[in-house]
């Protein structure tokens, strides 16, 4: 009776919904002056399904300063890494462009930026190729794209 009632509710068995399929990427620019460091991300999903939330994971390769002002929809998770919600995403369609300021412990010559998708909403996403990025960020004030 609660396999029937499991298959009618689309739940699996491991008790989580079906959030469909999902092929998500994550592309933007980075800009350092001094020790802030400025992240313009942009997700997208390719398809075929709609997702209804994903998180983006920021993680540089300097420590964040102790006290950092991030949007509402991003949250301090480690001694070098944010994450940020996405919000919903259609497909085909750029998701919310999320601008993430974070200031470092110290003012290195360069850093370097890794940007992936660390949560897709539930979707299964078969091309894991285009979910993280990578980007050396000198000091130099000049934006990077990746």
């Amino acid at each position: 009776m609660a396999a029937v009632a499991a298959l009618a509710l689309g739940v699996g068995t491991a008790g989580t919904a079906w959030a469909g399929d999902a092929d998500l990427e994550v592309h933007g620019s980075v800009v350092m002056n001094g020790d802030v460091v400025v992240v313009r991300v942009t997700p997208r999903n390719l398809g075929p399904d709609i997702v209804s939330g994903a998180t983006v994971r920021l993680t540089w390769s300097a420590a964040l300063a102790d006290t950092q002002q991030l949007p509402p929809a991003c949250a301090r998770s480690g001694e070098r890494e944010v994450v940020c919600g996405t919000g919903p995403l259609a497909v085909d369609l750029p998701g919310e462009q999320l601008v993430v300021p974070v200031r470092l412990r110290e003012r290195p010559a360069e850093v370097t930026l890794e940007a992936d998708m660390a949560w897709s909403g539930g979707a299964v996403d078969h091309d894991r190729t285009n979910d993280r990025q990578r980007v050396l960020v000198l000091a130099t004030g000049d934006p990077y794209a990746f």
